[in-house]
């Protein structure tokens, strides 16, 4: 027992140091390990698996919209970087540079891309020559390098894993229900399958993305408050193009402009999952993306007929298309409960001489600990339906912890007073003056995160200033 407490010791608890418990579910859980470059970090094969998981859901997802994946390479030259110059300057702080080939300078600066628009750009231009040719549905699965000063594992990497969506349409309506329609996969995806509430909204103008005319994101927030912004989705219009000369004749044989799109999600999403759903005893992972869904574990295990029977019951949850493990080991059920527990196995099963005798498996779901006696007779099924409330029972507990932080501010006063009770989302009215975006920043610590699609009518006059408003804005620090 001792062996047993001091595993789930090793977690710093987060009420302690909720950076260090972050930490620590990174590391403990066998997630990422650090590496000699400062800033990056080793994705380990447990936590390579939860993102081919996401991988997976989501690639299947563009793939059923008509997105194709291609590669483009991870080198851009300063010439065609410097062609778009609101781009150029949104991303010139975090630009790594390759000056040197083996023993020989460079003629040309070659930049280590931080994302793939103007490569996509000039690819665009060779290929899209008629109306015919678009849409242009295209997808990556890459690494990108942003030089971050502060980082953090999952949530701040000087490299790290994502997919970048490119897309080119004849028209901006077109373009913009695409931009709209790549957020609602993305808060789909999170609410459905990472169990994460989120809520979708267009960037305030101070905070789009560089070169863009609108960006849509979505927010989610984490146990301890803080936002985080999960997925973007960006609209171009035509800017892009025409600074990269795309041009394609239409049906009236009129050369004109294609308008851009671009939408993407990271290994940040690991982190989100950390932070929404673990708890003081480890990671606690959603069924969709969990690498082992259910463990089996055996008790009395040199008991005559356990093994074989835990290893039929492993069997019948396998062929019924469910990750499942069996832990087997010598180590004891106390450590095998915590291993698990720490490494946020949805489902636990328990298989003893008794409960053979019984007809039956003890159950155990990570997120809240219950625990259930399941038949053996038909348990595929009741496996099945336990992980789809497994699912239900941590969104609801997510949603639970936004809706408890969640606080309506009418002006100033009343946004320091809400924070004095926890860190979390603001909602106000704003006026559109970015004077006013920083200065409610500035006195209260909170930043806009987004206008929310789905707005409310909290008041007549901006929150800060007291003028007319234009938007009910979320509010709240955020990582």
């Amino acid at each position: 027992m001792a062996q047993d407490k001091k595993l789930v010791e090793q977690i710093t608890s987060m009420d302690e140091d909720f950076a260090k418990w972050y930490t620590d579910i990174c590391t403990k859980a066998d997630l990422v390990g650090y590496t000699s470059v400062k800033g990056c970090m080793i994705i380990r094969p447990y936590g390579y698996a939860i993102w081919e998981n996401m991988q997976r859901i989501l690639d299947a997802r563009f793939k059923a919209l008509g997105h194709e994946n291609v590669y483009m390479p991870m080198f851009i030259p300063e010439s065609l970087l410097n062609k778009e110059k609101d781009h150029v300057a949104g991303f010139a702080p975090e630009v790594a540079w390759v000056t040197m080939g083996g023993a020989e300078k460079l003629t040309e600066r070659l930049c280590v891309r931080p994302t793939s628009e103007v490569l996509f750009c000039e690819h665009y231009a060779d290929i899209i020559k008629s109306y015919r040719d678009l849409p242009k549905l295209y997808n990556q699965w890459c690494s990108v390098v942003r030089w971050e000063k502060t980082t953090r594992p999952f949530l701040r990497s000087r490299e790290f894993l994502w997919q970048e969506g490119h897309t080119m349409h004849a028209t901006a309506e077109e373009a913009v229900a695409e931009t709209v329609q790549m957020l609602n996969v993305y808060a789909d995806f999170h609410e459905k399958d990472l169990a994460v509430p989120v809520v979708r909204g267009r960037k305030t103008p101070s905070d789009k993305f560089a070169g863009a005319e609108d960006t849509y994101a979505i927010e989610a927030l984490m146990h301890d408050g803080k936002a985080l912004q999960s997925a973007t989705s960006h609209y171009f219009g035509d800017g892009f193009a025409r600074a990269f000369d795309i041009a394609y004749t239409d049906k009236d044989n009129k050369l004109v402009h294609p308008f851009q799109t671009s939408w993407g999600c990271t290994t940040r999403m690991i982190g989100g999952i950390i932070m929404t759903h673990g708890d003081d005893r480890g990671l606690v992972l959603p069924p969709a993306v969990a690498p082992v869904q259910v463990v089996i574990v055996p008790i009395a295990a040199h008991k005559e007929g356990v093994l074989e029977k835990a290893a039929a019951l492993r069997d019948a949850l396998k062929n019924a298309g469910i990750r499942v493990k069996m832990d087997d080991s010598d180590q004891s059920p106390g450590w095998k409960f915590a291993e698990y527990e720490m490494r946020g196995v949805p489902v636990r099963l328990e298989l003893g001489p008794r409960d053979i005798e019984n007809g039956q498996c003890v159950a155990v779901t990570r997120f809240d600990g219950q625990k259930r006696f399941l038949a053996l007779d038909g348990v595929e099924k009741a496996v099945a339906e336990l992980l789809v409330a497994v699912r239900d029972g941590m969104y609801e507990k997510a949603l639970a912890n936004r809706e408890r932080r969640t606080y309506v501010c009418h002006d100033l006063e009343e946004v320091k007073a809400a924070l004095t009770h926890g860190d979390g989302f603001i909602k106000g009215m704003w006026c559109g003056d970015e004077a006013c975006e920083d200065k409610v920043k500035a006195e209260t610590g909170v930043g806009s995160r987004c206008i929310p699609l789905e707005q409310e009518d909290l008041g007549p006059v901006c929150m800060c200033c007291g003028k007319p408003a234009r938007h009910m804005v979320l509010w709240a620090k955020a990582y």
